[in-house]
């Protein structure tokens, strides 16, 4: 059983997925690497045909499903001590691992989220007030004082995230890990990391139609 399993939902991201790829494969530790190509249009298919690590596992889904879909199927083949989801674009740096690792078995806790902005909000306008409003809602309703619910870094336990019973196909998988943990009463803590954001230009996918999304996912997780 491998220490760290890490999934990477993958959707036309040709111009990165090599590069995360390489660096992630490059931190020093005892891990698989899932891709999961959920239907991509442009290159990507072709870039991961051509890429062999030993510890490489690339799964395709025959078209587009959605980000959620994409972390459940990476989920059904991870076999970890601990999980953890990495997009593939470079807003998120692998060498990050080694820190939410050591925090997780320092205090015990269950999940640990890598929080972007410890040291106040940077990047994109819309983004940025997407992402105070969704956290400060999530706050106020699951009386909560988390720094960052929409981050990509979730670091698990694999008994863990195989308890949650995840039904979310889109972005909101994010709000719904957090939910369901909360309501488990599960451990949560957040460790600072690195973070550079892209722009819309060089392939963001995040629009403000997300963030309604996103509070709407709270509210539902919230109440039901």
């Amino acid at each position: 059983m491998p220490l760290l399993s890490v999934i990477v939902p993958v959707y036309n991201e040709a111009n990165t997925i090599k590069t995360i790829l390489e660096k992630i494969e490059g931190i020093a530790l005892d891990k698989e690497i899932i891709v999961v190509d959920d239907g991509s249009i442009d290159d990507s298919r072709n870039i991961l045909r051509q890429l062999k690590y030993d510890n490489l596992k690339v799964i395709h889904h025959s078209s587009n499903r959605g980000k959620g879909s994409a972390v459940a199927t990476g989920l059904s083949q991870a076999s970890g001590e601990f999980v953890i989801i990495q997009d593939a674009d470079l807003e998120y740096d692998p060498q990050d691992y080694l820190r939410l690792l050591e925090k997780i078995k320092e205090n015990s806790a269950d999940i640990i989220l890598g929080a972007r902005f410890t040291k106040g909000y940077h990047g994109l306008l819309v983004p940025r007030i997407g992402n105070r409003l969704v956290t400060g809602l999530m706050n106020l309703l699951f009386l909560q004082n988390l720094n960052d619910c929409l981050t990509c870094y979730k670091l698990f336990r694999g008994q863990t995230v195989s308890g949650l019973h995840l039904t979310a196909r889109g972005f909101d998988i994010e709000i719904e890990i957090i939910a369901k943990a909360i309501k488990k009463h599960l451990r949560i803590d957040e460790v600072p990391i690195s973070y550079l954001p892209r722009s819309y230009k060089e392939g963001k996918k995040i629009r403000w139609k997300d963030g309604i999304w996103a509070m709407l996912s709270i509210i539902k997780y919230r109440f039901s």
